[in-house]
């Protein structure tokens, strides 16, 4: 089976260009450094997923004319990764059900805390619906793909990698337990967050998530999660090994389960 992977966003929290910022990656006319918030898109032979669905979800479904949504699965709580959750409501609306999320407990905590409306008053037909699947650690079916969760840390929150055949997506990594490095063991095309060059203490930088890239030995890895400190696409691209490549907007892969 052949599955299609497409960047919704590869920015980080704030997005690129960051807001008041003049610095030449904000403004740059290349369109691959304007960054919308991290998410992507998975489509299988009879299903389109999202992986989170931050601030700027409407305007990547938008973009990418998603007609249909299976399911969500959402990687953490923190906000440029769930804040778009409200606009499911027209998946709602024209499927006629409440859209399946799956995710830990500590990001149905968040969800929940966040989007109270959507939960007190559940007779409200316009508030978003969604249907919880938690999850953990162990692998789980979403139609006809399987998925092994794996447990990355960002500074002190636990957040979900999400592992479909030989395809792996971290994002808001900064640490991995041995045992969870076991499970990527294999991963033939890698998706990881590199933040910037200088030290953050929840996200990996550049070298860090270029140190996991030659632990894994992936045959290609994609960077994502990427501030405007990052660099310019252009210039930072010729910089890095042959199999790693710099993710942008709209950018699809695909690859055989």
């Amino acid at each position: 089976m052949e599955i299609s992977i497409t960047f919704l966003g590869t920015g980080t929290s704030g997005g690129v260009p960051f807001i008041s910022c003049h610095c030449e990656v904000c403004t740059s006319t290349d369109s691959r450094d304007k960054r919308l918030r991290t998410s992507a898109l998975i489509r299988t032979p009879t299903q389109t997923i999202c992986i989170d669905a931050g601030p700027d979800f409407r305007q990547q479904m938008l973009r990418e004319k998603v007609q249909h949504l299976d399911a969500v699965l959402v990687t953490h709580g923190h906000r440029d990764h769930i804040g778009g959750l409200d606009d499911i409501r027209p998946f709602n609306f024209s499927q006629a059900e409440a859209i399946p999320l799956y995710c830990d407990h500590y990001a149905e905590e968040m969800i929940r805390e966040q989007f109270s409306y959507a939960f007190k008053n559940t007779e409200y037909e316009f508030a978003p619906k969604v249907h919880f699947h938690r999850i953990d650690n162990t692998p789980f079916q979403v139609g006809d793909i399987t998925v092994q969760p794996i447990e990355v840390m960002h500074y002190k929150l636990p957040v979900k990698a999400f592992r479909i055949g030989d395809f792996t997506y971290i994002t808001d990594g900064k640490t991995v337990a041995p045992d969870q490095m076991e499970l990527l063991k294999g991963t033939k095309i890698l998706v990881i967050n590199a933040l910037r060059h200088h030290q953050h203490n929840a996200h990996f930088t550049i070298e860090e998530a270029l140190e996991m890239v030659r632990l894994i030995q992936p045959e290609r890895a994609y960077f994502t999660h990427l501030s405007h400190q990052f660099g310019l696409h252009a210039e930072m691209q010729k910089q890095l090994p042959e199999n790693v490549r710099i993710a942008y907007d709209g950018l699809t892969i695909s690859f055989k389960i």
